[in-house]
């Protein structure tokens, strides 16, 4: 068969889909830049393929660029063709970041952070998905017999990534029917969205090559197991060295450490509707379901919105390295770059204004009062994604983080989302982002 290969030019967009346009690989390699033309209208495609209300119209022209150093290029070896694609960004004509370019708005959180404590992100998502057309056993939770049988996607999938340049973690099935969790170890800045987008690509193109589905869905049907994107972050100085841990500090935080959580548990109510933007996502997001319900800090709590993960004691190893926070309020259905970009924000900000670091809860909040919540600082967090967005919309703090009129698009972006389902039942609504993610 005839082939030329394409090399794909993409972007994690507001839906947390991978959009662009493909180029010939032979003119990469002959010295033709990485660039295709992009359509300002295109933001407002959703993950259902509906257009969102846009301020462009049919107007207007941008340049996607390419970042080679991004590209993700898999053999898989089975006689199909090689998967290979690169993340880029969204700019003017003249070079300039456009506005509702989420890399670069990841960019410029990131700048912040720097500029505020002269410190790196170093982190990764960690990432569950279901396969919808296996067929379950009983007591298949994290089971050797459950991974057998699908060792050749796991194994597949690990060699995927690193064939990419990423370098793979653990891969197991998880608690739920069908359910499997895959991570990938940390890196820096916005190479950690770049991996995650790429980890979910790479992820699904295993699933076609090997003959699963692979959805990254928070929720695959009403009242079933939800799949959560988790953020592991911890922070890095100009020298490389591991800043997240103080031994002096209250649970082992640094001052910045402390700050930036802070910062994010104040600041969640409105930026979990970048982190779970999906209507199925507030489905998740309730008490006892292992997930995030309230803004809260706990320490190996897996019902927190921050967890600070343990660090183990064997071998005597220096914790400073090994010390993480997570942000649990995350699913797939985001872009990771803004995800990120909304928790750096939020976090700089903390920073920025010297707060202390938040008590740690240890209890089931869902028992208590929302008065009695409010007094130590805690609330519960928006229980739609309606509201989710009517907290985002309110808070001009945050909406002022990011580029002008950015706020906006993604509003009417996700308003729209919420249109196309009305009337809808659950199991519908459950069925439609199963399919879109």
């Amino acid at each position: 068969m005839i082939s030329d290969p394409q090399l794909f030019l993409c972007l994690s967009d507001i839906s947390g889909t991978m959009r662009g346009k493909a180029m010939p690989v032979r003119e990469i390699d002959n010295g033709a830049e990485a660039r295709v033309g992009w359509t300002p209208t295109n933001v407002q495609i959703g993950c259902f393929d509906t257009i969102a209300e846009s301020p462009w119209g049919a107007l207007g022209d941008l340049v996607l660029m390419g970042d080679l150093n991004s590209r993700a290029r898999v053999d898989f070896a089975d006689g199909g063709p090689i998967e290979d694609f690169a993340l880029g960004d969204i700019l003017h004509l003249d070079g300039r970041p456009w506005a509702c370019c989420t890399r670069s708005i990841l960019k410029a959180a990131l700048t912040r952070l720097q500029h505020a404590a002269d410190i790196t992100l170093f982190g990764a998502f960690e990432h569950e998905f279901h396969l919808p057309d296996r067929t379950a056993s009983k007591a298949e939770s994290y089971g050797l017999g459950a991974f057998r049988t699908e060792r050749v996607l796991c194994e597949t999938m690990m060699a995927a990534l690193a064939g990419a340049g990423l370098v793979p973690d653990t891969i197991l099935k998880e608690y739920g029917p069908n359910q499997f969790e895959v991570t990938v170890k940390p890196t820096l800045g916005h190479v950690i969205a770049d991996q995650a987008a790429q980890l979910r690509e790479i992820a699904r193109a295993t699933g076609e090559r090997v003959g699963q589905r692979v959805s990254f869905a928070p929720l695959i049907e009403a009242g079933g197991m939800g799949n959560g994107a988790h953020v592991h972050l911890s922070f890095r100085d100009g020298a490389g060295r591991p800043v997240t841990y103080d031994a002096a500090g209250l649970h082992g935080m640094s001052a910045p450490t402390g700050s930036f959580i802070a910062g994010v548990l104040y600041n969640l109510p409105a930026i979990v509707a970048f982190l779970a933007p999906s209507v199925v996502s507030y489905s998740r997001l309730v008490p006892h379901r292992w997930s995030a319900a309230f803004n809260n800090l706990g320490v190996q709590d897996r019902e927190a919105a921050v967890r600070l993960c343990p660090i183990s004691e064997l071998g005597g190893e220096d914790p400073a390295p090994l010390f993480n926070f997570e942000v649990r309020a995350c699913d797939a259905t985001a872009s990771p770059h803004l995800a990120l970009a909304a928790i750096v924000h939020a976090g700089a900000w903390g920073i920025e204004e010297k707060l202390a670091p938040p008590m740690v809860t240890n209890e089931d909040l869902s028992q208590r009062s929302a008065a009695d919540l409010a007094a130590q600082g805690l609330r519960r967090l928006p229980t739609s994604l309606g509201a989710a967005l009517d907290e985002l919309a309110a808070a001009e703090m945050v909406k002022a983080w990011f580029p002008g009129g950015f706020a906006e698009i993604y509003l009417a972006h996700k308003r729209h989302e919420i249109s196309v389902l009305e009337g809808q039942d659950e199991a519908a609504i459950c069925a439609a982002y199963q399919s879109a993610y």
